[in-house]
């Protein structure tokens, strides 16, 4: 059986069921090779819980409040902000209504066979690099809360955040269409990404490598979603994402691992001093470039 790794998946979350539903609560749940995506739409007082998760995960707000229990720690999280839980048992309590996406590694086995997407993995994505852990923090284990604003930057709309496992790109919202004259194709070359839209209406522009056999050539695609909704982009295929309405729109690139290029990029990512890199990692930056 061939790998469907290889072609993009979209997941419309904005005009699909969820795969879970209960009193309160609505989870679309979508997986990429080494990472799955929560996106729940809650109630308050819904409670979001993981009762045995082997490696951090990421929690991100978009527009409530939640409190996050981890490790014997209680945090009073605000809406847009993000935080890393810790392994082991944890609970999001919504304290208003609204959306919050949690974000976890591959090793979460029970989230990726429920997601929607599960069968596009069935026979493995084998251009995918295999995830490998980086370094634990220096200081051990324990709930890590930043608030997005306290993190923006002039010049840029990017903030990065990474932990063990995991990347996050948490970009400033777009107030206006994106300019067609200033996009950003680019391509990678053993790691997929996943662009997720919270608000906004979006084009994802791909485009999919020659290969020697003229058979196996794909047309371009332009694919058109609305918010909120997840697109797993796989390596080599070169895209780049415009929001295509004024007002506000809001996206969020995923990564796992974290990206060598921008974690040894000095400055780049937010919380780089709570992580070590792994050992070598400047070299294979390098490498990769």
């Amino acid at each position: 059986m061939p790998s469907l790794a290889t072609t993009p998946t979209p997941a419309r979350h904005h005009a699909t069921a969820p795969q879970r539903e209960t009193p309160g609560e609505q989870t679309w749940i979508t997986r990429g090779a080494n990472f799955v995506v929560t996106l729940s739409q809650v109630r308050a007082g819904t409670v979001l819980e993981r009762r045995d998760q082997p490696d951090e995960h990421m929690v991100l707000l978009a527009d409530l409040g939640a409190r996050i229990e981890a490790g014997g720690e209680v945090l009073e999280a605000g809406p847009e902000s993000l935080t890393i839980v810790p392994p082991g048992p944890s609970r999001v309590t919504a304290t208003g209504d609204g959306t919050v996406v949690r974000v976890f590694s591959a090793r979460a086995a029970d989230l990726l066979a429920a997601a929607g997407n599960a069968s596009v993995y069935a026979a493995g994505a084998p251009e995918v690099a295999p995830l490998v852990p980086w370094p634990a923090p220096p200081d051990g284990w324990r709930l890590r809360h930043y608030r997005l604003a306290e993190h923006t930057r002039p010049g840029t709309n990017m903030r990065i955040f990474r932990c063990t496992t995991l990347m996050l790109n948490v970009m400033t919202s777009r107030p206006v269409a994106r300019d067609v004259r200033k996009l950003s194709p680019h391509s990678h070359a053993d790691f997929e990404q996943g662009s997720l839209a919270l608000r906004g209406q979006w084009v994802h522009h791909l485009r999919h490598p020659w290969t020697p056999d003229l058979t196996e050539w794909k047309p371009d695609e332009h694919l058109e979603m609305d918010s909120p909704s997840l697109l797993v982009i796989p390596p080599k295929v070169i895209h780049t994402s415009r929001n295509v309405n004024d007002g506000g729109a809001w996206l969020v690139d995923i990564f796992a691992p974290p990206r060598l290029d921008f974690s040894c990029t000095p400055g780049k990512v937010a919380n780089e001093a709570d992580y070590p890199l792994p050992p070598g990692a400047a070299a294979g930056a390098a490498a990769s470039e």
